[in-house]
């Protein structure tokens, strides 16, 4: 690991995304090359990069995962028979374009990590050791969890979203109420708590599971849960996006197997979730930790309380 940060921390600033967003677009270039799709529903589908950026935007500054928005996006469309993707396809669809956004988040990321200003006061620098501690314990458990349930899974999925998207409301508001009150004016935590990283590696577990079911899960309870504790944004959304990265794209392989991607959403809400995810590490920056964990808040919550809804009895 020593290694491994020295040598990232040589790279000139930017030189990581860089490097990353050339594989991103070679892959996708692949894709192009090597998958069946149809170009009449290509046209059909223009509104779809749309969806990407703003989905990868809302994802990579919340750390969350793009599942937040591509899965409730894709129930509505076939709720109004736009897009007929069946639930495991809207799964497999929106790990294969968070495959896309959230490495490119988590490229940002982590070169932020490796460039960061000093701290301003009540903010804290983000040790990178506490960094990939967080990313490499959770997915310790998360990945076998996953990959697990992906092969095995027996859960009533519906029951399951109601309960997770229940517990999201739950989450969403004890941010919002916390960054308010108690975290109102307390500095950020500079230090991984042994106690927090217990905690996490308690939610690994279930947070694979639902990732597996959802395609979101893991990354969302890593991010609330450590912006609960008034970590720093850093560490928050950029070890979840990290976590979220690695996720999908072991998920993705399943689904590819499975058959169960539609490319052409893939190919063209990919793309623009990479777009996105470039963009949303400046854009968390600027709205600061108080506004971006209240609009976090607030959209989790929305985002459950429609799911919900959607899914009514």
């Amino acid at each position: 690991m020593a290694a491994t940060q020295s040598g990232l921390t040589a790279l000139p600033r930017g030189r990581l995304v860089l490097i990353g967003g050339g594989i991103l677009l070679a892959v996708w270039l692949l894709l192009v090359l090597l998958v069946s799709y149809d170009a009449d529903l290509l046209r059909r589908l223009w509104f779809l990069p749309g969806i990407g950026v703003i989905g990868a935007i809302i994802a990579n500054t919340s750390g969350t995962g793009g599942g937040v928005v591509f899965v409730p996006v894709f129930n509505a469309l076939r709720e109004w028979s736009v897009m007929d993707l069946q639930p495991l396809q809207v799964v497999g669809v929106s790990m294969a374009i968070q495959s896309f956004g959230m490495t490119m988040g988590a490229l940002r990321w982590t070169d932020r990590l490796y460039h960061q200003p000093e701290p301003a006061p009540l903010h804290a620098r983000v040790a990178p050791g506490d960094f990939f501690t967080v990313a490499l314990a959770v997915l310790a458990l998360s990945l076998p969890a996953m990959l697990l349930t992906q092969r095995l899974t027996a859960f009533d999925q519906h029951a399951v979203l109601m309960g997770y998207k229940a517990f999201s409301i739950l989450l969403g508001l004890a941010l919002i109420a916390s960054t308010w009150t108690v975290n109102l004016a307390r500095p950020e935590r500079g230090t991984l708590q042994r106690g927090d990283l217990m905690v996490l590696i308690l939610l690994a577990i279930p947070g694979g599971i639902l990732t597996a079911l959802f395609s979101v899960g893991v990354g969302e309870l890593v991010a609330l849960y450590l912006f609960i504790r008034h970590y720093p944004v850093l560490l928050c959304t950029g070890a979840a996006c990290v976590i979220s990265s690695v996720s999908v794209i072991a998920g993705s392989v399943w689904h590819i197997g499975a058959g169960t991607i539609q490319w052409e959403v893939v190919l063209l809400a990919g793309p623009a979730a990479a777009v996105g995810g470039f963009f949303a590490r400046p854009i968390a920056l600027w709205l600061g930790a108080r506004r971006l964990k209240t609009l976090d808040g607030a959209w989790i919550v929305a985002s459950a309380a429609y799911l919900l809804w959607l899914n009514r009895i």
